[in-house]
């Protein structure tokens, strides 16, 4: 474990070139707590890379080639390439949420294993979403709070914060897309691990293209909608009980 870094940021980028120095000089401006940042890429010509190099500042930057393929493989390489006591995939497009995420890592050092952006609770918002996308998304995420009763009103956010326990005690067996955070939240539902949630942004990407794949990857997402659904409906798994860490420090 890194002495003294709370979180390591994994950031998956794809010729994130016009991007990342903008989500970079985010985390410089409005982070209170000490992090990591860790750039998983694809290619050694991936336009992401000149942009990050040389860029001065005030906490480590790690480039981490993907050992696997797409998004899911440059997010899981970039956990096991994590040492911090909690891990945050960040969009690489994503340079208006820095303070936010301040949030996410208080609600950890208080004790949370998961700690979702939520788009969905007050304060929170998703501008710029194709119509279908959002259909989807507002239907998942109303059914695993109301009927799953997960405790998050986003729980199809690939935005959120897990604990070192989440990263190393629950396996993840999603192969495509953003599935793992889905099936993180779902298992650490089950195993009555504590979840919170804060209010987060969403806005469609400006530079670049996003490579969420609706039909494609929906599913792996369903498969976890329907873990959650038999945890709460079917009382699969131990009983829900908070089995809550100690927290880790003081808020500063």
């Amino acid at each position: 474990m890194t002495p003294g870094i709370v979180a390591d940021i994994v950031v998956p980028v794809y010729n994130e070139g016009a991007n990342i120095r903008r989500v970079l000089d985010s985390f410089r401006d409005a982070l209170e707590y000490p992090v990591r940042v860790l750039i998983c890429y694809d290619h050694d010509d991936d336009d992401t890379l000149p942009a990050v190099r040389g860029y001065d500042a005030p906490f480590e930057i790690v480039l981490v080639r993907n050992e696997g393929e797409g998004a899911i493989g440059a997010v899981l390489t970039g956990f096991g390439r994590t040492t911090a006591p909690a891990v945050v995939p960040w969009p690489a497009d994503d340079d208006f949420n820095a303070r936010r995420l301040n949030a996410l890592i208080r609600k950890f050092l208080d004790g949370y294993d998961v700690v979702a952006a939520s788009r969905f609770m007050p304060g929170g918002s998703m501008d710029g979403c194709p119509a279908v996308k959002a259909v989807l998304v507002r239907a998942t995420a109303f059914l695993m709070w109301h009927l799953a009763r997960v405790p998050t009103r986003d729980a199809t956010s690939g935005l959120r914060l897990f604990s070192r326990r989440v990263i190393d005690r629950i396996p993840v067996e999603s192969k495509v897309g953003f599935a793992y955070s889905i099936e993180l939240l779902a298992k650490a539902h089950r195993l009555g691990w504590p979840i919170a949630e804060v209010p987060f942004l969403w806005r469609e990407r400006i530079a670049g293209s996003s490579r969420f794949r609706v039909f494609a990857w929906a599913p792996q997402y369903l498969r976890w909608v329907g873990y959650a659904m038999a945890t709460s409906l079917l009382r699969r798994g131990p009983e829900t009980v908070v089995l809550r860490r100690e927290p880790l420090g003081a808020r500063p």
